[in-house]
């Protein structure tokens, strides 16, 4: 008598199709309109190309991931300097030399199109929106220029908050990028996150 096996090739086949397949991921979207991030990115790296206090010519780069499950692409991000609430701490950005592109500082690729980038001198935060959004699945930095670095020394946090496509989007914190800046002598060209 011959034993039949409800385990056929086929049911095989699709069940193991089924385990390798990724699920699709969609953005998280309210009643009342809201777009969240399904995943949001994270930073990554906070980085500066001059760390004396007072020079000019410096850029802060800031590296962002955005992962394939993000659900929704990324539109815009807003950096504020945290504790710059004195002249000697507070960091003016010049917006409109902001830079973003795909990649890390030292392994860029393909620029990315700032459709708008403002800087809001009262609550110290530099606004920058990406037209057409950027994709889940990529990792990205953004370059701020600064006036100057600021006068004293010491270390200076920016907070990063990303915002996905859509009107109504919800702004996700992503975590403070953490820049160190040093009284005279030596710049350091690199300072880690």
């Amino acid at each position: 008598m011959k034993r039949s096996s409800w385990f056929s090739p086929t049911l095989i086949g699709c069940l193991v199709l089924g385990a390798i397949a990724a699920p699709t991921t969609h953005a998280i979207r309210l009643a009342d309109g809201t777009v969240y991030f399904a995943q949001p990115p994270s930073l990554s790296a906070a980085s500066t190309t001059r760390s004396n206090t007072f020079v000019s010519n410096a850029t802060y780069y800031f590296t962002l991931n955005l992962p394939d499950t993000a659900g929704e692409p990324l539109q815009r991000v807003a950096i504020a300097q945290q504790d710059g609430t004195t002249a000697a701490r507070r960091v003016r950005f010049d917006a409109e030399d902001s830079r973003a592109f795909v990649g890390t500082r030292r392994n860029r690729d393909a620029e990315l199109t700032i459709a708008a980038a403002t800087y809001n001198e009262e609550n110290q935060t530099v606004e920058l929106t990406f037209d057409p959004p950027i994709p889940p699945g990529t990792t990205f930095t953004v370059g701020l220029s600064p006036r100057r670095n600021p006068r004293t020394d010491g270390v200076y946090l920016f907070g990063v908050t990303a915002f996905p496509a859509g009107e109504s989007a919800y702004g996700q914190f992503l975590g403070f990028g953490r820049l160190h800046f040093y009284d005279g002598g030596n710049d350091f060209f690199s300072i880690g996150h």
